[in-house]
């Protein structure tokens, strides 16, 4: 019998699972408050912390480190790589801390633990569809200005996952048979076009929708006059990139990241509520109907998954405008932590 820990680390939550082989033990979503986030300059600083209330948890539960066979987390914004399970070593960590990342994704601590493990324990320590997988067609990365390539970043894990279940489920077929637009709706988000179980293409949330917390895409030259009047106030550029990625979208607009709030509002009869829910919604459709012309139109299915794929609402908008496409399945949540379990246990069964 093999024993998993899975782990998936957010900027705010860490959620880990235990499997034994396919079983699962138990799943946790353990929330860090904005007071215990506060006291850690950077995501890497956090570390200690994180793993202390890991394996507290884990000791709740019954399971001890010891018992492990294998440590699987969601992987860090790495160099571009295809999607599948990539072991960690200490090459990976160097990269994972590396100084000159002005932005680290709170995800890599997930893969610095599980280092932990390994080099105590000697068990098998993985990545699965991390953060930096780009499979992206030569084609699809050109734009005009050439120092500015385009890139895939974000939610591999997920969309994949969702995608396989979908296609297997729903389809009966396999992934790798199938055209498929997935769109991941959180507080960030990404639409990924899958062709043949590849990601060939996709709209990163810098670059189109705008979500909770993220600004989407905006006017170039507005942008460029926007950062020069920010710097001339005094402002750095990680306190310009927040007021994008972080602080934009429903938060900019209405105050709050939190869907259910902004729905509230709506029903209450607030006009601009309504206004701008709607345009996030309309901004998803575009994004997803914009990729389904490099398939030239050739869609088996649509899938909305993450957490505001629980907005009925906000669904109900999308498959309206793409539902001529393809069919479109919603798919709220996330099917994150058994994908990376099964995944550990493909590659421990190899």
């Amino acid at each position: 019998m093999e024993r998993i820990l899975v782990m998936n680390m957010g900027s705010t939550s860490s959620k880990i699972a235990v499997y034994d082989d396919d079983k699962e033990l138990f799943t946790k979503t353990l929330r860090h408050s904005a007071e215990e986030m506060a006291q850690f300059d950077g995501v890497i600083d956090q570390l200690d912390f994180r793993k202390a209330k890991i394996f507290e948890a884990l000791e709740e539960n019954g399971v001890t480190v010891d018992s492990l066979t294998a440590a699987c987390s969601r992987g860090g914004n790495i160099i571009a790589c295809p999607h599948g399970a990539i072991e960690i070593d200490q090459e990976m960590v160097d990269y994972l801390t590396r100084p000159e990342d002005t932005f680290p994704h709170a995800s890599l601590l997930g893969s610095l633990i599980a280092w932990e493990i390994k080099k105590e324990h000697d068990v098998l320590a993985c990545i699965y569809d991390a953060i930096g997988t780009d499979e992206m067609q030569p084609i699809a990365r050109v734009t005009g200005v050439p120092e500015i390539p385009r890139y895939t970043v974000g939610h591999t894990l997920n969309t994949r996952a969702m995608g396989i279940k979908v296609a297997e489920e729903k389809l009966g077929k396999k992934f790798d048979e199938c055209n498929m637009i997935v769109a991941h709706l959180g507080g960030g988000s990404s639409v990924r076009l899958f062709e043949q179980g590849v990601n060939i293409d996709c709209v990163n949330d810098d670059e189109g929708n705008f979500t909770p917390e993220r600004g989407g895409a905006v006017s170039s030259k507005e942008l460029v006059k926007y950062c020069f009047k920010k710097f001339n106030e005094g402002l750095t550029d990680k306190q310009v990139t927040k007021a994008f990625h972080g602080q934009g979208g429903l938060m900019a607009w209405l105050g709050t990241t939190d869907a259910r709030d902004v729905e509230a509002m709506v029903e209450a009869g607030d006009a601009k509520a309504k206004v701008v829910y709607e345009a996030m919604g309309y901004t998803v459709a575009k994004d997803i109907a914009k990729l389904s012309a490099v398939v030239c139109g050739k869609v088996d299915a649509i899938v909305l998954t993450g957490g505001i794929a629980y907005s009925k609402s906000l669904t109900a908008q999308i498959e309206k405008m793409v539902g001529f496409i393809a069919p479109v399945y919603v798919m709220a949540g996330e099917y994150e932590m058994e994908a990376l379990s099964s995944c550990a246990l493909r590659v421990l069964k190899c």
